[in-house]
């Protein structure tokens, strides 16, 4: 980090209050290179937790700035290791909660520019998001409010992306703990003032876990990409060697990197066994629904959803 980023971040948080110009000088001082540095990182997550007031500038920085640090910084590209996971979750605990939207737009941001994170990531961010949308208070990134006691519109669309995203639990489709989360904050919220966004997210939510097919294979782990990573690299192995192990590694890739494309699996049958709710399925909704003794609306209408199919 340079001296005069770290004294231009002590500077400008000094009052509490950062101003767009502010906010552009650092971009500016941060990023010439493209790079972010560790020191540089902390120094942003330093000033954040000193302002009493964000500017969406300054929130759109800071989102940028260290989603790019955890998830591009150390290679391979993309995937988040262990130790930027606990060192982000660290620092978003830092003062004891997910105080401020920067925050949580930061943890969606991650979810969503990663390929893939640490198991230990996604159980935290389903529990911060679940936090946040229950308690929350205070404006979102894209002009709405965090309201607590209730799920509004900004609420359900800050949740969808969460569980929708590329390094979520089970991506392109919901998983069982998300899909439990989902299920919790339908019970903490029962005849609030909520969003119709918020019922139509629970239902397509739970169904699309019931229902959805995923590929199993679609989220390569951080040390199968870091063997792909040093395969590509390997400037000393002999042609022949280099593509046997390559199209043994990685048969799809192979094809794709030398200009062929391989023939798409047919997912039919796969897609059909996922589309039927299995028994565990059916026993896990069943327990859920029966838990208060009695049938919601938010309930109800997931019933009615399943049974159109």
């Amino acid at each position: 980090m340079s001296v005069h980023f770290g004294e231009l971040a002590m500077k400008f948080g000094a009052d509490g209050v950062i101003s767009p110009g502010e906010v552009l000088a650092l971009r500016r001082e941060a990023w010439p290179d493209g790079h972010i540095s560790q020191a540089e990182a902390e120094a942003i997550v330093a000033l954040n937790h000193q302002l009493t007031s964000r500017c969406r500038e300054w929130v759109e920085f800071y989102v940028e700035a260290l989603g790019e640090y955890v998830v591009n910084q150390r290679a391979p590209k993309g995937y988040v290791d262990g130790e930027n996971a606990a060192w982000l979750m660290a620092q978003l605990d830092a003062d004891g909660t997910l105080g401020s939207m920067a925050e949580i737009e930061l943890l969606v941001r991650v979810f969503e520019c990663a390929q893939n994170v640490p198991v230990s990531l996604k159980d935290y961010a389903v529990a911060q998001m679940e936090h946040a949308v229950l308690e929350g208070t205070g404006p979102t990134r894209d002009g709405g409010m965090l309201e607590a006691g209730n799920v509004n519109a900004a609420e359900a669309l800050l949740l969808r992306r969460a569980i929708f995203a590329p390094a979520s639990e089970r991506p392109a489709a919901v998983g069982r703990k998300e899909a439990e989360m989902l299920f919790r904050l339908k019970d903490a919220t029962l005849g609030a003032d909520n969003a119709p966004e918020w019922k139509h997210l629970f239902v397509q939510g739970i169904a699309n876990y019931l229902q959805a097919y995923s590929d199993p294979n679609a989220q390569l782990s951080r040390e199968r990409a870091v063997e792909l990573d040093a395969l590509m690299g390997d400037t000393q192995a002999r042609v022949g060697g280099f593509l046997g192990r390559m199209a043994k590694a990685s048969p799809n890739a192979f094809g794709k990197v030398f200009g062929r494309k391989a023939p798409a699996p047919d997912r039919s049958e796969a897609v059909g066994r996922a589309y039927a709710v299995t028994d565990d399925e059916r026993e896990w909704l069943e327990a859920r629904i029966e838990a208060d003794g009695q049938i919601d609306e938010y309930e109800q209408a997931l019933l009615d959803f399943l049974a159109e199919d």
